[in-house]
Protein backbone atom coordinates (compact mmCIF):
# COMPACT_ATOMS: atom_id res chain seq x y z
CA UNK A 1 0.00 0.00 0.00
CA UNK A 2 1.11 3.59 -0.89
CA UNK A 3 2.56 5.83 1.76
CA UNK A 4 -0.63 8.36 2.49
CA UNK A 5 0.37 12.16 1.23
CA UNK A 6 0.74 13.55 4.41
CA UNK A 7 3.27 10.85 5.36
CA UNK A 8 4.49 10.58 2.06
CA UNK A 9 5.67 14.50 2.53
CA UNK A 10 7.87 13.82 6.49
CA UNK A 11 11.39 14.52 6.32
CA UNK A 12 11.60 13.49 9.85
CA UNK A 13 9.48 11.88 12.48
CA UNK A 14 10.52 11.54 16.20
CA UNK A 15 8.45 9.16 18.18
CA UNK A 16 8.45 9.25 22.11
CA UNK A 17 12.17 10.04 22.40
CA UNK A 18 13.79 10.07 26.03
CA UNK A 19 17.43 11.44 26.99
CA UNK A 20 18.45 10.08 30.16
CA UNK A 21 22.53 10.79 30.89
CA UNK A 22 24.65 8.81 32.92
CA UNK A 23 24.61 11.29 35.92
CA UNK A 24 21.08 11.25 36.40
CA UNK A 25 19.99 13.91 34.65
CA UNK A 26 17.03 13.42 32.54
CA UNK A 27 17.35 15.68 29.43
CA UNK A 28 14.22 15.25 27.31
CA UNK A 29 10.75 13.46 28.08
CA UNK A 30 8.25 11.86 25.00
CA UNK A 31 9.49 14.01 22.27
CA UNK A 32 7.45 13.15 18.79
CA UNK A 33 7.55 15.45 16.08
CA UNK A 34 7.22 15.54 12.76
CA UNK A 35 8.75 17.59 10.37
CA UNK A 36 7.57 18.01 6.86
CA UNK A 37 9.44 18.63 3.52
CA UNK A 38 9.75 22.59 2.97
CA UNK A 39 9.16 23.63 6.68
CA UNK A 40 11.29 25.63 8.75
CA UNK A 41 10.69 24.75 12.07
CA UNK A 42 12.50 26.53 15.19
CA UNK A 43 12.30 24.87 18.67
CA UNK A 44 11.99 27.28 21.48
CA UNK A 45 11.98 27.11 25.00
CA UNK A 46 14.03 28.18 28.38
CA UNK A 47 17.47 27.50 28.85
CA UNK A 48 18.67 23.86 29.49
CA UNK A 49 15.39 22.09 28.35
CA UNK A 50 17.18 20.35 25.70
CA UNK A 51 17.04 21.59 22.94
CA UNK A 52 20.42 21.51 21.61
CA UNK A 53 20.36 17.47 22.94
CA UNK A 54 17.20 16.81 20.77
CA UNK A 55 19.43 18.85 17.65
CA UNK A 56 22.03 16.20 18.53
CA UNK A 57 19.59 13.36 18.57
CA UNK A 58 18.10 14.08 15.24
CA UNK A 59 21.69 14.53 13.98
CA UNK A 60 22.48 10.99 15.41
CA UNK A 61 25.56 12.52 17.12
CA UNK A 62 23.90 11.35 20.37
CA UNK A 63 22.11 8.09 20.78
CA UNK A 64 18.18 8.39 22.32
CA UNK A 65 17.48 6.29 25.61
CA UNK A 66 14.35 5.75 24.22
CA UNK A 67 12.22 6.15 21.66
CA UNK A 68 13.41 6.38 17.83
CA UNK A 69 14.25 8.67 14.63
CA UNK A 70 13.51 8.24 11.27
CA UNK A 71 14.50 10.23 8.37
CA UNK A 72 11.73 10.72 5.04
CA UNK A 73 10.06 7.40 6.37
CA UNK A 74 8.11 6.83 3.70
CA UNK A 75 10.38 7.78 0.78
CA UNK A 76 11.63 5.09 -1.21
CA UNK A 77 14.93 7.44 -2.04
CA UNK A 78 15.79 8.55 1.68
CA UNK A 79 19.09 6.89 0.87
CA UNK A 80 20.02 9.58 -1.55
CA UNK A 81 18.47 12.31 1.40
CA UNK A 82 21.43 14.27 3.47
CA UNK A 83 21.30 15.99 6.58
CA UNK A 84 23.64 18.63 7.45
CA UNK A 85 24.40 20.19 11.04
CA UNK A 86 25.20 23.89 11.75
CA UNK A 87 27.05 24.23 15.71
CA UNK A 88 26.96 27.37 17.76
CA UNK A 89 30.46 27.62 17.37
CA UNK A 90 31.61 27.80 13.12
CA UNK A 91 34.33 25.20 14.23
CA UNK A 92 36.94 26.13 12.07
CA UNK A 93 40.42 24.82 10.96
CA UNK A 94 42.30 27.73 12.16
CA UNK A 95 45.35 26.41 9.82
CA UNK A 96 43.10 26.10 6.49
CA UNK A 97 41.80 28.56 4.13
CA UNK A 98 38.09 29.19 4.39
CA UNK A 99 38.39 27.14 0.65
CA UNK A 100 39.79 24.42 2.07
CA UNK A 101 37.50 23.94 5.31
CA UNK A 102 34.37 23.97 3.33
CA UNK A 103 36.09 21.60 1.28
CA UNK A 104 35.99 19.28 3.99
CA UNK A 105 33.49 17.15 4.16
CA UNK A 106 33.79 16.57 0.06
CA UNK A 107 37.39 14.73 1.03
CA UNK A 108 35.98 12.83 3.82
CA UNK A 109 33.76 11.76 1.20
CA UNK A 110 36.25 11.01 -1.27
CA UNK A 111 34.47 13.10 -3.45
CA UNK A 112 36.97 13.64 -7.13
CA UNK A 113 38.58 16.68 -7.40
CA UNK A 114 36.27 18.32 -10.09
CA UNK A 115 33.38 17.75 -8.75
CA UNK A 116 34.55 19.30 -4.98
CA UNK A 117 35.75 22.33 -7.04
CA UNK A 118 32.52 23.04 -8.53
CA UNK A 119 30.31 22.38 -5.09
CA UNK A 120 32.88 24.43 -3.28
CA UNK A 121 32.80 27.22 -5.41
CA UNK A 122 28.79 27.23 -5.19
CA UNK A 123 28.85 26.90 -1.63
CA UNK A 124 30.36 30.03 -1.43
CA UNK A 125 28.42 32.18 -4.20
CA UNK A 126 25.75 31.15 -1.80
CA UNK A 127 26.72 32.53 1.77
CA UNK A 128 28.77 35.73 -0.15
CA UNK A 129 32.14 34.51 0.21
CA UNK A 130 33.56 34.21 -3.32
CA UNK A 131 35.98 36.79 -2.85
CA UNK A 132 37.50 34.83 0.79
CA UNK A 133 38.06 31.98 -0.49
CA UNK A 134 42.14 32.17 0.12
CA UNK A 135 41.41 34.01 3.28
CA UNK A 136 41.64 31.99 6.80
CA UNK A 137 39.06 32.07 9.72
CA UNK A 138 41.32 34.70 11.69
CA UNK A 139 40.85 37.16 9.15
CA UNK A 140 37.09 36.72 9.21
CA UNK A 141 34.67 38.49 11.01
CA UNK A 142 32.13 36.25 13.36
CA UNK A 143 29.70 36.43 11.16
CA UNK A 144 31.99 36.04 7.84
CA UNK A 145 32.94 33.11 10.05
CA UNK A 146 29.50 31.47 10.85
CA UNK A 147 28.31 32.17 6.51
CA UNK A 148 31.83 29.58 6.23
CA UNK A 149 30.58 26.85 8.41
CA UNK A 150 27.02 27.52 6.67
CA UNK A 151 28.77 26.91 3.33
CA UNK A 152 30.47 23.72 4.66
CA UNK A 153 26.87 22.48 5.73
CA UNK A 154 25.09 23.54 2.21
CA UNK A 155 28.46 21.64 0.41
CA UNK A 156 26.92 18.38 0.48
CA UNK A 157 24.07 19.58 -0.91
CA UNK A 158 21.79 18.43 2.02
CA UNK A 159 17.87 18.19 2.30
CA UNK A 160 17.66 18.75 5.49
CA UNK A 161 19.62 21.25 7.41
CA UNK A 162 20.10 21.41 11.66
CA UNK A 163 21.09 24.32 13.30
CA UNK A 164 22.04 24.94 16.84
CA UNK A 165 21.45 28.87 17.40
CA UNK A 166 23.96 29.67 14.73
CA UNK A 167 23.63 33.14 15.16
CA UNK A 168 23.48 33.17 19.29
CA UNK A 169 26.77 34.81 19.56
CA UNK A 170 27.18 37.58 17.35
CA UNK A 171 26.08 41.09 17.50
CA UNK A 172 22.08 42.14 16.83
CA UNK A 173 22.87 43.89 13.23
CA UNK A 174 25.10 40.76 11.79
CA UNK A 175 22.65 38.45 13.75
CA UNK A 176 19.72 40.44 11.59
CA UNK A 177 21.64 39.80 8.25
CA UNK A 178 22.17 36.53 8.74
CA UNK A 179 18.08 35.65 9.38
CA UNK A 180 17.67 37.22 6.25
CA UNK A 181 20.80 34.89 4.46
CA UNK A 182 19.30 31.55 5.77
CA UNK A 183 15.84 32.68 5.20
CA UNK A 184 16.71 33.21 1.76
CA UNK A 185 18.82 29.86 1.55
CA UNK A 186 16.38 28.30 2.55
CA UNK A 187 13.42 29.53 0.17
CA UNK A 188 16.14 29.28 -3.07
CA UNK A 189 17.50 25.51 -1.79
CA UNK A 190 14.10 24.35 -0.97
CA UNK A 191 15.46 23.05 2.56
CA UNK A 192 13.77 21.42 5.68
CA UNK A 193 15.04 23.12 8.53
CA UNK A 194 15.10 22.58 12.49
CA UNK A 195 16.10 25.34 13.76
CA UNK A 196 17.72 26.40 17.47
CA UNK A 197 17.13 29.85 18.99
CA UNK A 198 16.60 31.51 21.86
CA UNK A 199 14.91 34.60 20.11
CA UNK A 200 11.58 35.08 19.76
CA UNK A 201 12.01 37.77 17.22
CA UNK A 202 14.15 35.32 15.19
CA UNK A 203 11.62 32.46 15.70
CA UNK A 204 9.17 34.80 14.52
CA UNK A 205 10.89 35.96 11.31
CA UNK A 206 12.02 32.79 10.22
CA UNK A 207 9.87 29.89 11.15
CA UNK A 208 6.84 28.41 9.31
CA UNK A 209 6.40 26.79 12.48
CA UNK A 210 7.69 27.21 16.32
CA UNK A 211 7.83 24.21 18.99
CA UNK A 212 7.72 24.89 22.11
CA UNK A 213 9.65 23.18 25.03
CA UNK A 214 9.40 23.16 28.74
CA UNK A 215 11.70 23.33 31.46
CA UNK A 216 13.95 20.43 31.64
CA UNK A 217 13.37 17.27 31.46
CA UNK A 218 12.35 18.50 27.89
CA UNK A 219 8.67 18.39 26.74
CA UNK A 220 6.79 20.05 23.47
CA UNK A 221 4.42 21.91 25.84
CA UNK A 222 3.04 24.01 22.42
CA UNK A 223 3.07 24.56 19.05
CA UNK A 224 2.43 27.90 16.83
CA UNK A 225 2.21 27.75 12.92
CA UNK A 226 4.15 31.25 11.52
CA UNK A 227 0.65 31.58 8.90
CA UNK A 228 2.43 34.18 7.01
CA UNK A 229 4.10 34.60 3.23
CA UNK A 230 7.36 34.16 2.53
CA UNK A 231 9.75 35.03 1.64
CA UNK A 232 9.55 37.65 4.37
CA UNK A 233 10.93 41.08 4.57
CA UNK A 234 12.06 43.26 7.40
CA UNK A 235 9.23 45.45 7.06
CA UNK A 236 7.25 42.21 8.66
CA UNK A 237 9.40 42.78 11.70
CA UNK A 238 7.03 46.10 12.51
CA UNK A 239 3.89 44.71 11.84
CA UNK A 240 1.09 44.39 14.17
CA UNK A 241 0.70 40.82 13.07
CA UNK A 242 4.44 40.39 13.66
CA UNK A 243 3.59 41.94 17.42
CA UNK A 244 1.15 39.24 17.68
CA UNK A 245 2.89 36.12 16.94
CA UNK A 246 5.18 37.52 19.44
CA UNK A 247 2.79 37.74 22.44
CA UNK A 248 2.05 34.36 21.65
CA UNK A 249 5.33 32.65 21.70
CA UNK A 250 6.20 34.94 24.91
CA UNK A 251 2.89 33.97 26.62
CA UNK A 252 3.72 29.95 25.83
CA UNK A 253 7.09 30.47 26.32
CA UNK A 254 6.77 31.92 29.89
CA UNK A 255 4.48 29.21 30.62
CA UNK A 256 6.76 26.44 29.30
CA UNK A 257 9.17 27.80 31.98
CA UNK A 258 7.10 27.85 34.83
CA UNK A 259 7.37 24.89 37.45
CA UNK A 260 5.27 21.50 37.50
CA UNK A 261 2.41 21.40 39.87
CA UNK A 262 1.40 17.89 41.28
Amino acid sequence: MPPSPDLATVALAVDRVEKNFPTGVQALAGISLRAHVGEFITLLGPSGCGKSTLLRILAGLTPPSQGSIELWPATAQAGSRRLAFVFQQPTLMPWASVQRNVRLPLELAHSDRRTADARVSEALALVGLSEFAEAYPRELSGGMQMRASIARALVTAPNLLLMDEPFGALDEITRSRLDRDIRDLWHRQRLTVVFVTHSLYEAVFLSTRVVVMSSRPGRIVGEVTIDEPHPRTDSFRVTERFARWYRQLSELLAGSAAPATA
